[in-house]
């Protein structure tokens, strides 16, 4: 068993406040959260949230590190990156307003109402509110103990977090995908199976969170192709597989993740503009039951990218033209 391992079977014990703030992460990765403060951090290298939303995840964050008996709230620090926003393009829901809706007022920043929840923990919590891109520092080397990624819902963001938050790693860093079991997200699957030689995954995945360890150093190459996205599409098929042999369903066997991570190939495939390619993959997967069940705008999505390139046609014109030219 791994060292995060270690926690799983505690889980089911744990009694979080019934009052937590909300939160779009699952009770189970709330504690997991929870036994991360209190049994593994200690708060001596940087404690990172990007994606801190509503704070419940803070919140659960935060109340396992006041509980721990290593952890000092006079010099740890827990960070807290968030646009702390509602609006096109932020993620974020007006559920994280305490009145559950944005004020009247058309105000719509949620960072006073974080701020207010979080209020046992400010001692310890910095918040960085606005565009990570802005409130990250390109020339900040310290080292991450902990780094919960929930924030990389583009591969815009993804670059922000892999320059400037991955390369801090070190060995014994641990690290949380939220989104792990998001197909349209395929840079958190390519990039975790590039970091596969360094890393130790903990177990199942947490419902939609992958943690793991740092194990080795991990080479400044590859920690820059990551961040350069520079992998082929066919590269990066192989480093999902190399995944998807890791890891199955997740700790309650609901999410089946080989079928999830075979969805974020055909989204490779569509990002690259292969629509043809990304809906011969997608196609076979619409009998999966899981999938078919959360996952049928995806395929809507790519069906309808395939069908405007021409089909079964052979694509449209100008495409098949430029596959041409490109000996392809």
């Amino acid at each position: 068993m791994t060292h995060l391992g270690r926690l799983y079977p505690m889980l089911d014990g744990v009694k979080l406040p019934d009052d937590l703030p909300y939160s779009q992460v699952s009770s189970w990765e709330l504690r997991f959260l929870y036994l991360l403060g209190r049994h593994r951090l200690t708060g001596e290298d940087r404690l990172v949230e990007l994606g801190s939303g509503g704070g419940g995840s803070t919140y659960a964050l935060a109340l396992g590190l006041r509980d721990s008996p290593v952890f000092d709230e006079r010099t740890g620090r827990l960070h807290a990156y968030d646009f702390f926003h509602v609006g096109k393009g932020t993620f974020a829901t007006e559920r994280f307003f305490t009145a559950g809706t944005k004020p009247a007022d058309g105000d719509s920043s949620f960072l006073d109402d974080f701020t207010e929840r979080l209020a046992p923990f400010l001692p310890f919590l910095e918040i960085h509110a606005g565009d990570i891109w802005q409130t990250s520092d390109p020339d900040d080397t310290s080292p991450i103990e902990f780094l919960h990624i929930d924030i990389a819902k583009t591969a815009r963001v993804f670059r922000c977090v892999s320059e400037r938050f991955l390369t801090r790693l070190r060995p014994g860093s641990v690290v949380l995908h939220q989104d792990f079991a998001g197909p349209r997200l395929p840079w958190l699957h390519h990039s975790t199976g590039a970091l596969l030689p360094y890393i130790e995954i903990a177990g199942p995945p947490i419902r939609s969170t992958l943690a793991f360890e740092v194990t080795r150093p991990i080479p400044e190459d590859v920690l820059r192709r990551i961040s350069e996205d520079a992998w082929t599409l066919d590269e990066k098929l192989k480093l999902i597989s190399a995944v998807q042999e890791r890891i199955d369903r997740d700790h309650t066997g609901g999410i089946p993740f080989k079928s999830v991570l075979e969805l974020a190939k055909a989204y490779v495939a569509h990002y690259e503009g292969r629509h043809r390619q990304a809906w011969s993959i997608a196609r076979k997967l619409t009998g999966d039951e899981y999938l078919a069940r959360t996952r049928a705008d995806h395929f809507a999505q790519l069906r309808t990218a395939y069908e405007k390139d021409g089909g079964g046609k052979g694509g449209s014109l100008l495409t098949r033209v430029a596959r041409k030219v490109a000996g392809r």
